[in-house]
C-alpha cells in the first residue's frame, strides 16, 4: 500500500541519509527557492521517506512551499515544467530561468558533505556502491575511517571495495556476508 501524501509534512527526512549537508549548501538552496522558487523533484518511496533530496525538503518546508506528488514506477522520466520560466522569453524570464539552471548544478555541488559514518552502515549491510564510486576514490574518502590491518610486517592485500569493511568502533576488519 502507498502512503498518500499531500503537504510536506506527509514526507518523513531518510534517517540514514549518507549526505550530511553543509551549512553553505543549505544557504544556496533557501536562496534558491526564495529568488526563483523550485526546480526540481524530491525522491520518496511508498512509505513516504525521502530518498534524494531531503535538503530540498527541508528548504521547502522552511519556505512554505505546497507539495504536489506524482505516482511513477521508475519506468517514465518525472518532468518539472516551469511555467514562469522562458529562455526564449523577456529579458527577466530569461534571466530566471538561467539562474534556476546555476543554482540546480551549484546546490548539487556546494550541498554535498557524505557522512562517512553512515557509508560504512551502507556498506555493512551490503549496498553496493561500486558503480557509483572507483574502488580509490571509495577508499580515499573513507580513509581516516578504514585502514588495513598490520600483520606484523607482513602486508595483506585486501579485498576490492566496496566490500571491505572496517569496524569504526573496535577496528575489526571483516567483509561483509552477502
Amino acid at each position: 500500500m502507498t502512503k498518500r501524501i499531500d503537504a510536506l509534512g506527509d514526507l518523513t527526512p531518510d534517517p540514514g541519509n549518507h549526505n550530511a549537508g553543509t551549512e553553505r549548501g543549505a544557504y544556496l538552496l533557501e536562496e534558491s527557492i526564495a529568488q526563483v522558487g523550485a526546480g526540481r523533484s524530491i525522491l520518496a518511496d511508498r512509505d513516504g521517506v525521502v530518498l534524494a533530496g531531503n535538503k530540498a525538503l527541508q528548504a521547502a518546508a522552511d519556505a512554505g512551499l505546497g507539495v504536489r506528488v506524482v505516482r511513477t514506477d521508475g519506468h517514465e522520466l518525472v518532468v518539472v515544467q516551469r511555467t514562469d520560466l522562458a529562455l526564449s522569453g523577456d529579458d527577466d524570464e530569461r534571466q530566471r530561468a538561467r539562474r534556476m539552471a546555476y543554482f540546480d548544478n551549484r546546490t548539487s555541488e556546494i550541498g554535498l558533505s557524505y557522512d562517512l559514518d553512515q557509508i560504512v552502515i551502507d556498506l555493512t549491510e551490503g549496498v553496493d556502491l561500486s558503480v557509483m564510486f572507483y574502488q580509490d576514490e571509495l577508499e580515499e574518502l573513507l580513509a581516516g575511517l578504514i585502514e588495513p590491518q598490520d600483520d606484523g610486517g607482513e602486508q595483506r592485500e585486501r579485498p576490492s571495495m566496496p566490500h571491505y569493511v572496517v569496524c569504526p568502533e573496535c577496528g575489526n576488519e571483516f567483509v561483509p556476508s552477502e
